[in-house]
């Protein structure tokens, strides 16, 4: 009889703040013998890991943790070799009986590039599994003291693909629209603010990080760069009210 592995665990750490990870999830990673954690090089080589930050900042040994950097580039080929390449190694560890985690930002089951990772090891047969997480959406709701969906409204999560003609229909409709990955439609975004200066709108930077900003003043959001980690709220006329 072959002995059993242990599950390999995809721990969601939350929009930021290291006191935002659920209970669970806190103690996979206290006891995983490695967590591996995505991050990104700069043009200048720089790398940056804000999951390995924030693993830091929860007291978890430096020597677990084993970054893996993701290309930033639409074209996906170069980030797919790098999951496939992960996949093998974490496969040497599973086979080891290794307590493993793969540290994902937000919630791990929500937008989060981990997603091809936890399939292709699924599709080898490993027995892996999701911690859930608190989304940046989520999150923000807080920071600007709003309630996100009540009642019978409608709450609609875009990916940052989305035509200024698209938010004004599901305005009109009585949607609340959550944008991620704003910069992808940025200029969307600012030309349905020019046509529709009734609705109401919240900005929010880096939910739950040290430089977190949050604006619901459409001056100062036109006048915002929109970073990776921006998120917008969009509500109609006196929905927050």
């Amino acid at each position: 009889m072959e002995p059993a592995h242990n599950e390999i665990l995809f721990v969601s750490l939350g929009p930021g703040d290291p006191e935002l990870i659920t209970l669970k999830g806190l103690k996979a990673l206290q006891d995983a013998s490695y967590i591996y954690c995505p991050a990104t090089q700069s043009p200048t080589g720089k790398i940056t890991s804000y999951a390995a930050n924030t693993l830091l900042a929860l007291g978890i040994d430096k020597d677990k943790i084993r970054t893996f950097t993701l290309p930033m580039s639409k074209n996906r080929a170069a980030a797919l070799k790098v999951y496939h390449d992960l996949a093998d190694d974490i496969a040497k560890d599973y086979d080891s009986n290794a307590r493993i985690a793969v540290a994902a930002e937000g919630d791990a089951g929500f937008y989060a590039s981990v997603q091809y990772l936890y399939e292709l090891l699924r599709n080898k047969g490993l027995q892996v599994k999701r911690i859930a997480g608190i989304p940046a959406f989520i999150a923000a709701g807080p920071v600007a003291g709003i309630h996100l969906a009540k009642q019978e409204e409608r709450l609609l999560v875009v990916p940052g693909i989305i035509s200024a003609d698209e938010l004004a229909e599901k305005i009109a409709s009585g949607y609340v629209i959550v944008i991620m990955k704003l910069p992808l439609c940025a200029e969307a975004v600012l030309q349905f603010m020019h046509s529709n200066p009734d609705a109401d709108f919240h900005y929010f930077e880096n939910i739950s990080r040290e430089n977190e900003f949050y604006t619901s003043d459409t001056d100062v959001i036109r006048e915002r760069k929109f970073p990776y980690f921006s998120v917008m709220v969009i509500a109609g006329k006196n929905t927050y009210k």
